[in-house]
């Protein structure tokens, strides 16, 4: 391996470089022994600063490298991993993945992606944007930030903290088909979460802004306030009695209902015989006015890429057309063992989206007229063999379309199949700040265990 005599430094690490490791991986993985190989090189740095009733809790600097190698013998797979990358310690790697090849069961399915399928247009989505930020600036931020929480109302009288974080990456991945490709990304963040009392009973809550680019975060007094308000307005919380009525899940869960519904078609699920969705291509399994797709190329978009955790080049796609099942969520190898084709879907989907009806969150509320607006979940309670579902809740009652008081120690239950298809509308209120991004969902009748 002749590019790499001594381990580089990170600031050396660019992406012409990682490719450059990238490639002398390859070359010494064959030299070894390997039919097939694939590797990923990732490479970061960061800041992040909690602070804490006014001053500094922590402040860490962190940087950190990786690099990972999967070989094929045959039909026999290795993989390892070092956190080094000089030519001894990609060496050393290497050969423990061909050693654990050579003792692993053949399986048939395994293998690279088909060649075909590799992405080989590479469009700037515009996911770097490093933000020039000093831990003095940060600490700044957060203290302004938990200042604007604590200050907000008499009621709030603790905190658990605010805290800003900066990430910066680099990624390349590779593999013996000809793919070798790197792109740099960056991820922001602000979060706060504080305490309110209210008659000796407390209650806890939090908001947070993230992005790619700093510029598109939220205020930090935005944040503060945002906190201290979701949490005053749970103060009072009362259980209700056990009942079925309208459920809406406020746009911040909404994104978890949509999350059961893609693992029940995700290929590990499929072949495993393991998903209530089993089959399910053609299928209506949410009311016809239902659509949701794939957007993986959206610029700064949090989950858009070019291609998928194997290199296979996404593009956008229906997966609910009408409400009916278009296709599932596919890696190589799932797709194989389901006598199909990838859906550059290894690592997951790519800003999955909700198509958005037209009314905003009021008006969902007046839609709904009388039942529960659920904003936190609580435990895992989902079964993704039969559907079911049963999670701890809290939110708030509605009556009129008015919300009347806020609502805990109540648990919503149904099954999954059922409540896709009594799905009555989505909300326009969207939330763009994670990977599904769905407005708020308003189920026709949920069971509501509570007192």
């Amino acid at each position: 391996m002749p590019n790499i005599k001594t381990a580089p430094k990170m600031d050396e690490l660019n992406i012409d470089n990682l490719r450059t490791i990238a490639a002398d991986i390859l070359v010494e993985a064959k030299k070894q022994g390997a039919d097939q190989v694939e590797t990923g090189i990732s490479i970061g740095e960061g800041l992040s600063v909690n602070a804490r009733l006014g001053e500094v809790e922590t402040i860490e600097f962190h940087k950190d490298q990786g690099v990972g190698v999967t070989v094929y013998q045959g039909q026999k797979k290795g993989s390892a991993s070092s956190t080094k990358m000089d030519a001894a310690s990609i060496k050393e790697m290497v050969s423990a993945a061909c050693s654990i090849a050579r003792y692993a069961e053949d399986d048939p399915y395994s293998g690279l992606p088909d060649k075909e399928s590799l992405a080989v247009n590479f469009q700037d989505l515009s996911l770097s944007h490093p933000w020039q930020l000093s831990a003095e600036q940060a600490i700044e931020q957060a203290i302004e930030c938990e200042d604007a929480a604590r200050s907000y109302d008499a009621k709030i009288t603790n905190s658990e903290g605010a805290s800003i974080q900066t990430f910066a990456g680099t990624r390349v991945l590779a593999n013996s088909l000809g793919f070798n490709h790197g792109y740099h990304a960056t991820r922001h963040s602000m979060s706060c979460s504080v305490i309110g009392e209210l008659n000796d009973a407390m209650q806890r809550d939090y908001w947070y802004t993230v992005a790619r680019k700093a510029a598109d975060l939220d205020a930090a007094r935005k944040v503060g306030e945002m906190a201290s308000e979701r949490t005053i307005k749970r103060l009072g919380a009362r259980a209700i009695s056990t009942r079925k009525s309208p459920v809406m899940f406020a746009a911040e869960v909404s994104s978890g209902l949509i999350g059961h519904f893609i693992s029940a078609i995700r290929g590990g699920n499929l072949y495993r015989k393991s998903s209530f969705l089993m089959d399910s291509i053609g299928q209506q399994v949410f009311p016809s006015f239902v659509n949701i797709y794939e957007q993986p190329h959206l610029l700064q978009g949090m989950g858009s890429a070019t291609y998928d955790a194997e290199g296979v080049a996404t593009s956008p796609r229906n997966i609910i057309d009408s409400g009916v099942v278009q296709g599932y969520v596919l890696s190589s190898y799932s797709a194989r063992k389901l006598g199909m084709e990838s859906t550059a879907n290894a690592g997951g989907v790519h800003n999955l989206t909700v198509q958005a009806g037209d009314l905003d969150t009021q008006q969902m509320l007046r839609e709904m007229g009388t039942g529960l607006l659920v904003t936190e979940l609580i435990g895992q309670g989902v079964n993704t063999l039969t559907g079911d579902y049963s999670r701890g809740a809290a939110g708030y009652w509605v009556d009129k379309g008015e919300i009347q008081y806020p609502v805990e120690e109540i648990t919503i239950a149904g099954n999954l199949k059922d409540i896709y298809q009594s799905i009555v509308a989505v909300g326009n209120d969207v939330d763009l700040r994670g990977n599904i991004r769905t407005g708020s969902i308003l189920v026709g009748e949920m069971t509501i265990a509570g007192s």
